[in-house]
């Protein structure tokens, strides 16, 4: 009897990869939602110092992927970093609940990024490595989709417990120590790493010689990447764009929560889409988006046109944040992936952050309007550069 055909289902390993971010996120988010109210009111650290760590601890992030990524390519094993770094991140949650200066604050803060770092391109490597090519799309759609329902859970929670223990934040920190292990034993115990090719010489990915490997079509995903980056400055203007229209303190953490719902809710079908659609289309689709987002936040600050723009921001991420890494996925060498994603993060990161300081000169300078009109600007640029630069073809 002929077997029947069965339609491709994502792995197993995806779904725990995917809740493994989740988890992750729930126990940061539960920390960072927090962290610069517990700094400046519990330890009396200055705004400059809060904004110092924050910036020395993505920086160290972004500095730490490529490395992660090409030790991956060289080792020919993803996972046990991927469990190093999220382990790191794991071990600096009792940190913040213990501290009563802001020095373990910082060391705990730059181990959770290096933690980040180490895991970030490795994990990208591995999902592209379980999933099925036809299906990358939707691999890369599902963990971004779980990790941001970890993303606006986490502060959901924060709140919640801060009302229910009349804000206490050390025991809030302490329960973001329940889903950090939880996250590395589900790593540990319920991902399997597919066995590398037998025979597959090992060699150094950031060799000139392999690094030619990287096609052309990589390097145009890398600067599209990044132009699409210029044009999205950190979600942190959003919040500051709606407190300005006069939104009690308390309800602020809804913008992301907001924006974040939106995120992981098309995360995943837009994911799926992209497995049958052309990329480029999508991309297209998803700078409109972030046009017309742009167009509402400097219109108003307040009521239902903000707000509708805050739900525009969070569909377009969903609609190019998991398409970008799966168009990294197709165009990298196997046995480079974990360098393309390094590399990829690292520009990517180093144009958030240029973006974040154009956009804070703007607002300080001309008005929280010419922020969000500068960021449509960047995005019709990136429109016009997608219609008219196509992929090269090595």
């Amino acid at each position: 009897m002929p077997e029947k055909a069965t339609p491709q289902r994502l792995p197993a390993g995806i779904w725990a990869l995917g809740f493994v971010s989740l988890l992750m996120d729930i126990s940061s988010e539960l920390i960072h939602s927090l962290l610069p109210v517990f700094l400046v009111t519990a330890l009396g650290v200055s705004m400059l110092t809060v904004g110092l760590i924050e910036g020395a601890a993505e920086a160290t992030a972004l500095i730490v992927k490529v490395f992660s990524g090409a030790l991956s390519d060289w080792w020919g094993k993803r996972k046990p970093l991927a469990v190093l770094g999220y382990s790191l991140g794991a071990l600096t949650k009792p940190l913040f609940a213990l501290a009563t200066s802001a020095e373990p604050v910082i060391a705990a803060r730059l181990l959770d990024r290096v933690g980040k770092g180490i895991r970030g391109a490795p994990r990208d490597a591995l999902v592209a490595d379980i999933a099925p090519p036809a299906l990358r799309g939707a691999a890369f759609g599902l963990r971004q989709s779980l990790d941001t329902v970890g993303a606006f859970l986490g502060p959901l929670l924060a709140m919640g417990l801060m009302l229910l223990w009349a804000n206490d934040f050390r025991a809030v920190f302490w329960v973001a120590v329940i889903p950090a292990f939880l996250c590395v034993a589900l790593l540990v115990f319920g991902v399997h790493e597919p066995e590398r090719p037998a025979g597959t010489a090992r060699t150094n990915p950031i060799l000139r010689d392999n690094l030619k490997r990287l096609s052309g079509r990589y390097w145009w995903v890398v600067g599209i990447g990044a132009v699409f980056t210029l044009a999205r400055f950190s979600e942190a203007f959003l919040v500051l764009r709606v407190q300005q229209g006069g939104l009690s303190l308390a309800w602020v953490p809804l913008v992301l929560i907001v924006m974040n719902a939106i995120y992981a809710l098309g995360a995943y079908p837009l994911g799926k889409l992209a497995d049958r659609m052309d990329h480029r289309h999508l991309l297209v689709w998803g700078l409109l988006l972030l046009i017309a987002a742009d167009v509402l936040l400097a219109w108003s600050d307040r009521g239902p046109i903000v707000w509708a723009g805050i739900a525009l921001w969070g569909l377009h991420m969903a609609m190019t944040q998991g398409l970008l890494a799966t168009m990294v996925a197709d165009v990298a060498p196997a046995d480079l992936r974990g360098t393309a994603f390094g590399m990829f993060n690292l520009v990517s990161g180093l144009a958030m952050l240029l973006a974040s300081v154009l956009a804070g000169l703007l607002w300080d300078q001309l008005g929280a309007r010419f922020t969000f009109a500068a960021g449509a600007g960047f995005s019709l640029l990136a429109l016009l550069l997608l219609a008219w630069r196509r992929p090269v073809a090595t």
